[in-house]
């Protein structure tokens, strides 16, 4: 089966929607598909190292027109002829309205959905969010074949609630998943420690996210709070900050005024090869999201794959991942945040524990063969039915 996934970012840039992508693709094609993922030319020369492993299946098409991560891709209805199923990854202005009408024009090939998470912003990009959620997004929603979203309980709280209740029959649960041979428990690495200037016998929280405008929902800001308090209670952790973006300085300042410059290490953008050894170096993953544009939390994922356990904002198919591999704690409620990582390392007759009982959920439920599989049976039902 020739099939086609659009999706608005993709490696290397760091985002979730674009990895995962990614990801499906690479297991995708190990049942034999033809995969092509079509994602903007950000860049003349697209730095292709961190695939240099993997196969890459990506083409990445001219936008005349970009914002963000937002773009329009003229092209991209002649390349979608070509293929047996299509499957586009919303959000993605600019070119989701193209899908849509391709799809009109070719209603007997199936459109799959995946539904990302909502779309926030503040002032005029706010407002146009709005704007377009309210019209647009059922229309686009509307022509899939099948919409898939990682969980009905971030669906039921989502912008797309009104549509869900009334479609319910287009919709399927499937989580997103993770390479568990990848992500997997492994001793510290020594030179990861020196080369940081972290302390081996402190304790060590970690935190990964993108630090643009684009990823501003990962509430940096609660994360640091908290770490402020455990510093006046005289608990004595380190934060690693794994990211890159325009707003990393300016959390790195932000630090250093509260006077956390020595408990606090942002070691900015960190390559796919190396990532999973910095999941190995922490003993708690903090996820402080303070909105539903967070939807899921794929690096929680890793991080329970990784036999880390985590603390997660309460918030709609987030907590679905967390209450599997840790807490939730209310919304921007850092003192609530407080309070969990100071009991999980009170508690640490248990941490082996809680340690091999994330990596087993992750391995049974969220492995990315098991979910692609299912994946593969959606598509495999819908181009029979043609």
């Amino acid at each position: 089966m020739k099939v086609a996934h659009i999706v608005c970012t993709y490696p290397p840039y760091y985002g979730g929607m674009g990895n995962i992508a990614f990801q499906m693709a690479s297991y995708l094609s190990l049942f034999g598909h033809k995969i092509k993922v079509f994602t903007p030319q950000y860049s003349p020369k697209t730095d292709k190292k961190e695939l240099k492993d993997k196969q890459d299946y990506v083409q990445r098409l001219s936008a005349p027109l970009q914002y963000g991560n937002a773009a329009y891709l003229p092209t991209i209805s002649k390349e979608l002829d070509k293929f047996d199923l299509v499957h586009l990854h919303y959000p993605f202005f600019g070119t989701a309205n193209l899908v849509r009408k391709w799809k009109l024009k070719n209603k007997n090939k199936p459109l799959v959905v995946t539904y990302h998470m909502d779309t926030r912003g503040d002032g005029l990009k706010g407002f146009i969010f709005k704007i377009y959620t309210k019209f647009w997004m059922p229309k686009i929603l509307g022509v899939a074949d099948k919409i898939l979203v990682s969980s009905f309980d971030y669906i039921e709280h989502s912008d797309a609630r009104k549509f869900f209740l009334a479609n319910k029959e287009k919709f399927v649960e499937l989580p997103f998943g993770v390479d568990t041979k990848i992500f997997c428990p492994r001793q510290k690495d020594d030179n990861l420690f020196s080369k940081n200037n972290l302390q081996k016998d402190v304790s060590t929280l970690l935190f990964v996210g993108g630090m643009d405008t684009a990823h501003y929902f990962k509430g940096i800001e609660i994360l640091l709070q908290a770490l402020f308090l455990l510093k006046e209670n005289n608990v004595k952790i380190q934060t690693i900050f794994v990211g890159g973006g325009k707003l990393r300085e300016k959390f790195v300042l932000e630090a250093k005024g509260m006077g956390l410059e020595n408990e606090t290490h942002f070691v900015g953008h960190i390559s796919n090869e190396e990532l999973p050894s910095y999941y190995n170096l922490a003993d708690l993953f903090i996820l402080p999201s303070i909105n539903t544009a967070e939807a899921f939390g794929v690096v929680l994922l890793e991080a329970m794959a990784s036999g880390v356990p985590i603390i997660a904002s309460d918030l709609p198919g987030v907590r679905t991942v967390a209450k599997d591999g840790g807490e939730v704690f209310p919304v921007k409620d850092f003192q609530a945040l407080v309070s969990l990582i100071k009991d999980y390392f009170t508690k640490k007759e248990n941490i082996a524990v809680y340690k091999k009982q994330v990596r087993d959920i992750a391995v049974e439920k969220y492995s990315w063969s098991s979910v692609v599989d299912r994946l593969d049976n959606i598509y495999s039902q819908l181009v029979d039915k043609r």
